[in-house]
This record gives structure tokens, sequence and C-alpha cells, in this order.
């Protein structure tokens, strides 16, 4: 791991170097150069009169107005029909999703209860509501409940505030939310087999890695197939388990492709090679 890091350094500093010097020939090039130049001149900090017209030639004879950005329009409490949800309605609809009786039952990645929320995402219209402009507004909030894996959707009617359809899977694994990555990169960063790592970061940063933070991350859903891991990871699949690539901030990635965090179990394993 630590050959690899030090070849992603070299790169970068190649980079950085190639940067520089591109700059320095677009500074070359586009700085005015002396010849032709007004040798009357003018004191720092002032400019010299612009010859008039000059601004109008360039536009073909027509003043050129300033530019204007525009901003966004206000967003609103509610969307309508197949507009994304707003700010609004997300936050609504994970507040009644999480009802007192799941909060109470869930675990979130971390031990804390209440399972761990995962996303809000607009529901697909009904077969009958299929371009009806006043079909309901509905949304569909996901959460991975930690203390029997299993993924909890739960529908909720925006125009009505109330749930209207729940359903529970096991075995099903969506895309990882930041709150998991971090908490993989955290099992990993105090677990005996992220001694690559934090050499790594040591070596790159001159810095001690003692949290996820330091980190940019990006991570995986891993499942177990039969015999390409060790038995600590055969639940994978069943268990909430991650793979992580790990970016040193305003450094280099980091392999870390052999190691499997199974958050559902706390545990850290290496893949065989």
């Amino acid at each position: 791991m630590r050959n690899i890091v030090h070849r992603h350094l070299g790169k970068m500093v190649a980079g950085t170097t190639i940067a520089v010097a591109g700059t320095a020939v677009m500074v070359a090039v586009t700085l005015p150069g002396t010849a032709g130049a007004d040798d009357s001149g003018t004191r720092a900090g002032q400019s010299a009169p612009q010859a008039a017209g000059a601004g109008e030639a360039a536009a073909g004879g027509r003043a050129v107005a300033p530019g204007v950005v525009e901003a966004a329009p206000a967003e609103g409490q509610r969307g309508e029909g197949r507009d994304p949800l707003t700010d609004d309605e997300l936050e609504r609809a994970e507040k009644i999703a999480l009802s007192r009786q799941l909060f109470r039952s869930g675990e979130s990645v971390d031990g804390e209860r209440g399972p761990q929320p995962l996303g809000v995402d607009l529901a697909e219209p009904e077969a009958d509501e299929a371009g009806k402009p006043d079909a309901p507004r509905r949304a569909d909030v996901t959460f991975y409940d930690y203390r029997d894996d299993a993924l909890v959707t739960r529908t909720v009617d925006l125009g009505t505030g109330k749930v209207v359809a729940t359903g529970t899977q096991h075995g099903v694994q969506p895309p990882l939310s930041r709150a998991e990555k971090a908490e993989a990169a955290g099992l990993l960063i105090a677990d005996p087999l992220g001694s690559g790592l934090k050499a790594d970061y040591q070596d790159a940063t001159g810095k001690a890695l003692t949290s996820p933070d330091q980190l940019q991350l990006s991570g995986a859903v891993y499942r177990a197939a039969p015999g390409a891991q060790p038995a600590v990871l055969d639940r994978c699949g069943e268990h909430r388990c991650v793979r992580l690539f790990p970016k040193i901030k305003n450094g280099p990635w980091v392999d870390a492709r052999s190691l499997v965090i199974d958050l559902s179990a706390r545990k850290v394993a290496r893949l065989g090679r």
C-alpha cells in the first residue's frame, strides 16, 4: 500500500509542476508587452483613459451592457406534480416516516436509538394516477435498521401528512450514506488492519490520522461470494459491509480495496489475495 501512495504522490507532484509551467506560459502570452505602449504612462493605481468609441468598436458599434446574474427563484414549501421534492418536503417526509415506534425499536450505524436514515425520494405514481396533474405527491423514505439488518421503506403522502405504506426487506443493500462511510472509516482507523492507512497518511502529510474527517471517503457495499473472503465476512450481504476508497484531503488516494468493514458486526477483515 505504501508503495502505491508514493507513486501517486510522484504523479501529483509532476502534475503540479506541469500546471505551474502552463500557468507561467499563459501569463507570458496574455500580459501586454511594452512595444507600442504609450511612453507617457500613468501612475500606479491609475488607468490610462480609453480612446473614445473603443468599447463600441469592439462590439460592432454598440455599447456592451454589463452581464447580470439572476438570483435563483425562491423555492416553495411544496412542489407540484413530478417536481423534485423541496427541502421542506424532504425534511417533513423524514419526520413523518420516523414514527415513535420505529425510533424506539430501531438502531443506527453507530449504535444509537433510531434506524439509520438513507434517503428520501419522490415516489412513483400509482398506475391510474399517471399523467394526472392533481395526483398525490408521495415520498419514499428509507432507513437501515442495524438492530435486525433490515431495510425499512415508508411511503408518506405529502398532502395528508400520513404514512400510507411500510415495507421491510432483508438482504437488500442500497448505496451507503455519508454517515455509514464515516463510521466504517472510524472502525478501520481504530483496528490493527488500519495501520497501513495510518502509515500512508503520516507519510503524505506528516500528521497522525485519528479521525474520518481527515479523509475524503467513497465506498461501495460488499457482498459475500463463496470462498472469496474469510469466514468473518461470510454474512456480508445479509450484514451491511463496506469497501472504502479513502483519499487524503489535498493528497492521493490510498488503496484499501483489500479491507472490508462489516458495519453490522463492527469488524474489519482482509480479503484473500
